[in-house]
């Protein structure tokens, strides 16, 4: 008797393999080989999650009250504290009751938004470099994701004018992200009032990803979309505890803004999950109503790494500039080098590990990013080991 051959969904099959995933097998690999790898992967802080977090996830692990099913919608109280954290952030009203969601961490909401708000035929214009998710939640719901070129000679901003008009007619989301992941460009508010405009007059929803809205330097302060005149009718915006408060595993993260567009999401996700784990919820409470002392100090190691690895770049004969937002470096690899070939190049020769720019899309071809989430001694080493192979 033979076997039957395992074939998997259409829409599995026409995934790339996940950027950090296969960046971490590269990584096993190398390692294996006896190599002291030094990774400016994945952006994962290096800091411990603040101690009054901590202490409020034990003291609600012990409460009974906490082992059983979650809210679908989120514990209230949680709600309340979003909303009094993004009025007193930017001065945004929000209805906590329905306006804002608790997610499994932002990118939970980012792969599972397109799926409440898009069906085939639809199109999703997003920031191009940017987070991969944005292109592969567009084809999980079985629509087409756009790219929407972000240029180095444009600091990296979207221009709305070079949107065609047949894809005007079909786009449905636009995906922003200010700090930028990959990029670590930043902007004002004009360019949220320019999507908004562009979302209202084209019937599209316009979804910021703010992640990085609490890691700025050199006195930039970010934006939030929802300050934009008119965001409320088409905007929403996600936000995530993983930066701004060291819990990338902890799986916590909002989206907040159009009622609309957060009743579909919430309706998808009660069919998809049963919400996030009370405790953690607590936990997350004390983080937006504690002190933030703790960020004003890893803001300052931020940024001084990144001066550091900005200067020994250069010094290298790369052309890395200085971002005001996020913990990456976006620099241009040497001429003669594509984004792959300089990551294997630094691998291979330096045991240094960065991500190709081309797993941000086909605009972030001919860039390599570097995040700065590794100890200083390691960060100053493996830029040390750049420069000697170039």
């Amino acid at each position: 008797m033979t076997n039957p051959t395992f074939e998997p969904a259409d829409r599995i099959t026409g995934l790339p393999p996940y950027l950090f995933a296969e960046l971490d097998r590269r990584i096993a690999a190398k390692r294996a080989e006896g190599a002291d790898v030094i990774s400016f992967g994945v952006g994962d802080p290096d800091f411990p999650t603040p101690p009054h977090v901590v202490e409020a996830m034990h003291k609600a692990i012990d409460d009974p009250e906490t082992h059983h099913y979650p809210s679908y919608a989120g514990l209230p109280e949680l709600r309340e504290a979003i909303a009094t954290w993004m009025e007193k952030r930017f001065g945004t009203k929000l209805d906590p009751s329905t306006e804002v969601l608790p997610t499994w961490g932002s990118k939970e909401g980012v792969v599972h938004l397109p799926w409440a708000l898009l069906g085939e035929g639809d199109i999703a214009l997003w920031a191009d470099p940017g987070y991969p998710p944005y292109d592969v939640g567009t084809r999980l719901a079985q629509a087409t994701p756009v790219s929407l070129p972000l240029r180095g000679e444009n600091g990296f901003l979207p221009d709305f004018d070079e949107i065609t008009a047949d894809v005007r007619e079909r786009t449905k989301l636009m995906w922003l992200n200010y700090p930028g992941n990959p990029t670590g460009a930043t902007c004002e508010l004009d360019v949220f009032e320019r999507a908004v405009e562009f979302g209202r007059a084209n019937g599209a929803v316009i979804a910021h990803d703010a992640a990085y809205s609490e890691i700025t330097y050199d006195s930039y302060v970010a934006p939030s979309i929802l300050q934009a005149q008119g965001a409320s009718e088409v905007a929403v915006e996600l936000h995530s505890f993983s930066k701004s408060f060291n819990m990338t595993g902890w799986r916590i993260g909002w989206i907040c803004g159009s009622a609309p567009v957060i009743e579909a999401l919430g309706r998808l996700k009660t069919n998809l999950d049963s919400g996030v784990f009370t405790a953690i919820q607590r936990a997350a409470i004390a983080g937006l109503e504690g002190p933030t002392d703790f960020l004003d100090a890893q803001l300052a190691v931020f940024a001084k790494r990144r001066d550091i690895a900005v200067e020994g770049l250069k010094d290298a004969g790369l052309a890395a500039w200085t971002p005001k937002g996020s913990f990456y470096l976006w620099v241009p690899v040497p001429d003669g080098e594509t984004s792959a070939s300089f990551a294997s190049k630094l691998l291979d020769e330096a045991a240094v590990v960065v991500a190709p720019g081309n797993g941000y899309g086909e605009h972030g071809e001919g860039y390599v990013r570097f995040s700065l989430t590794l100890a200083d001694d390691r960060l100053e080493e493996g830029i040390e080991r750049i420069r000697k192979i170039l």
